[in-house]
């Protein structure tokens, strides 16, 4: 079964307004670390580098990058941009999670 992870239109807009001031090559990186309050953190940055492990998604010719670790935790996820009141943030909906802390930032299995 091949691997899914959607970025949403919204994600793939904001992410290209970030790379305009990132160095050619650059990508956006989506992992997943252990810790916050839930169990396992999402974590995302800018990243030029590729490795073996590395599945490359792509909406708008925007590129995501995940690592197959942290892919096996978050397939069939969507990746959003969201903005409302208390300010915006990218945010992860994994129908994997079990549960997720109250900011979204941490989930556990």
């Amino acid at each position: 079964m091949e691997a899914a992870f959607i970025i949403a239109p919204n994600a793939a807009m904001h992410i290209k307004e970030i790379l305009k001031t990132e160095p050619k090559g650059s990508r956006f990186r989506v992992s997943i670390h252990g810790g916050g309050c839930s169990g396992f953190q999402y974590n995302f940055l800018i990243d030029a580098q590729l490795t073996q492990d590395d599945k490359i998604f792509i909406q708008d010719d925007i590129e995501v990058v995940v690592d197959s670790i942290s892919l096996s935790l978050i397939n069939g996820s969507q990746l959003d941009y969201e903005e409302d009141l208390s300010g915006a943030k990218f945010v992860i909906k994994n129908p994997n999670a079990s549960s997720a802390c109250g900011c979204g930032n941490s989930f556990s299995i």
